[in-house]
């Protein structure tokens, strides 16, 4: 007979920035605010580049470089927006360190960011942290109650 002693693993997302924590609800864009892209938190960014919140997979860096998608290995899909309305940036204040394909780790970087000049010339430098395929999967998420995000430290969602 054969015992299994490992439990499966739970999922742990660590905050990707330093900053403050808010609900999706109180981002100003309905796409998020309304979870139509799944269910997730978001950072008010305070400073710092942007670091992968899992251990997983590169499986998206957008065009215009301000949105990058991992795959943990769990296979949770994550989207990081940096800031709203910053696809109109076409790539200005955002320098990608990954590219799709790239097997990544907790605390690595994935992004520079120049959050001065995202505050200038986007709409919020608000960053939504989304679990896209959260419908299609079976786990139960739970969101932090902390209020300060501490990159690589703090953990912001975790499922199991």
């Amino acid at each position: 007979m054969v015992f299994s002693i490992f439990k499966k693993a739970k999922l742990q997302i660590y905050a990707p920035v330093n900053g403050d924590i808010r609900s999706l609800e109180e981002v100003p864009d309905p796409v998020f605010s309304q979870k139509m892209m799944g269910e997730g938190i978001a950072i008010l960014p305070k400073e710092g580049n942007i670091y992968s919140p899992v251990d997983g997979t590169v499986i998206l860096v957008a065009a215009t470089k301000h949105a990058v998608g991992i795959r943990a290995n769990d296979g949770t899909e994550i989207l990081i927006h940096v800031g709203l309305e910053t696809v109109s940036l076409n790539g200005k204040g955002f320098r990608a360190a990954v590219k799709e394909g790239d097997k990544i780790s907790v605390g690595r970087m994935i992004m520079e960011v120049d959050w001065e000049y995202i505050s200038t010339n986007a709409k919020s430098t608000i960053t939504p942290i989304v679990i896209t395929n959260s419908e299609a999967r079976n786990k139960q998420y739970t969101l932090t109650e902390e209020k300060k995000a501490v990159q690589g430290k703090t953990v912001i969602i975790s499922g199991s």
